[in-house]
């Protein structure tokens, strides 16, 4: 029964929402030495790529199509068992193999995607043509956890989109996105988590320098997609329990957190200037570590929006009883629609292209942070300087 179009192009779209999908071909091309990596959509009749990384000139972009029956990735399907091939014109069953003289490709390695219920979804695949030593226990296990890490967000989404078509009215589409959004943040962190374990199991054995640099950029991208989750679960958490629940201090200095936070920030963004002045004379009685979140969630959201050549402006001060932290940067103005609905859950606008918007909760998330605190977190932006300003009591 042949699929419709609207429904394999709702599947593509689900998997370039992946926000980790780069990541993970780049760490493949990176750590196999392979020139292409994809993530492919196969039905019995159809071949989509879905992601891409292309460093040999294939040719083959997100949405490009091959014939079906020209890959091994259809006998894949058929079988539902991984093919990894390290020299074709040394291998038994496959040097005289159609496909590889086809498409012109030595080394080979392709893991099936399945979903929960069992349904065959797709591959993982790389290929190069030349051979690559691919056929190990680690390079295997790498393709099989991100294989699930890939499956559980076509899970997640599938699961959200089957619950909003059933769906009678906004208190209930309300009610149910809350509850699928927390599921959504337990489904992701398994397959994460078995990275993660997978990623501090290979540090313990002898690796090459290559080795450890990839170990370190997965161990990164680990770290970004829980934080994204982070994020989601405080959706979760502010919408179903009234809120979030703080723990202040007022004894502790709050500048080193905010110190902190800059610093994470230049690591992450070397290339960056970032502008700092803190005037902070008075105890300011708050949650530090909800502050850093909100300041961490700010100076994310200048340094991607921002003018490149120009530095992000941050200061700090505690004056008459108020605590003031802003944040600015140079770049386009907002425009005016958007900035009526810059603190809306899942806003991203249109000033980036979508694969580097996030979630769209960093706003949203730390409005909510200021609100808890008593506070208001606003925004001025024209032409010349966008800046945010968060504003709260010190007691």
């Amino acid at each position: 029964m042949l699929q419709t179009l609207t429904a394999l192009d709702a599947d593509v779209a689900a998997l370039a929402s992946l926000e980790a999908m780069p990541t993970i071909l780049d760490v493949i091309c990176r750590t196999t030495g392979m020139g292409f990596a994809a993530v492919a959509r196969v039905t019995e009749e159809r071949w989509i790529a879905c992601g891409v990384r292309d460093d040999i000139g294939f040719g083959l972009k997100v949405g490009g199509e091959l014939a079906v029956d020209t890959t091994i990735c259809h006998e894949i399907r058929q079988s539902g068992k991984a093919v990894v091939i390290d020299h074709v014109a040394e291998d038994a069953h496959f040097r005289d193999h159609p496909v590889p003289a086809m498409y012109g490709f030595q080394s080979y390695i392709s893991m099936p995607i399945v979903l929960a219920d069992g349904r065959f979804f797709g591959t993982l695949c790389a290929v190069d043509p030349r051979p690559a030593r691919v056929n190990t226990a680690e390079i295997i296990s790498m393709f099989k956890m991100f294989a699930d890490l890939i499956a559980a967000h076509l899970n997640a989404v599938e699961r959200v989109s089957a619950s909003e078509a059933t769906l009678l009215d906004e208190r209930q589409a309300s009610a149910l996105r809350e509850q699928f959004i927390a599921v959504l943040g337990h489904d992701l962190r398994n397959p994460l988590a078995a990275v993660d374990a997978g990623m501090h199991l290979l540090l313990r054995t002898p690796l090459t320098d290559k080795a450890t640099r990839t170990v370190g950029m997965i161990q990164s991208s680990v770290k970004r997609m829980a934080k994204l989750i982070d994020d989601v679960l405080d959706l979760a958490r502010g919408r179903l329990g009234g809120g979030f629940v703080l723990e202040r201090d007022g004894a502790e200095p709050l500048e080193p957190v905010l110190t902190q936070v800059i610093a994470e920030s230049r690591a992450a963004a070397p290339e960056r200037a970032i502008e700092a002045r803190f005037m902070l004379t008075d105890p300011v009685n708050c949650d530090r570590g909800r502050i850093g979140q909100l300041f961490s969630n700010l100076l994310g959201n200048a340094l991607t929006h921002g003018a490149p050549d120009r530095p992000i402006r941050v200061q700090a001060s505690t004056h008459k009883g108020v605590f003031e932290l802003s944040v600015a940067n140079s770049g386009p103005a907002i425009p005016a629609d958007a900035l009526e609905r810059l603190f809306e859950p899942f806003f991203r606008g249109t000033l980036v292209p979508t694969g580097q918007q996030g979630l769209g909760l960093g706003l949203y998330i730390a409005s909510e942070i200021a609100r808890a605190h008593g506070g208001t977190l606003d925004v001025v932006s024209t032409e010349q300087e966008t800046r945010f300003t968060l504003r709260m009591p010190m007691e």
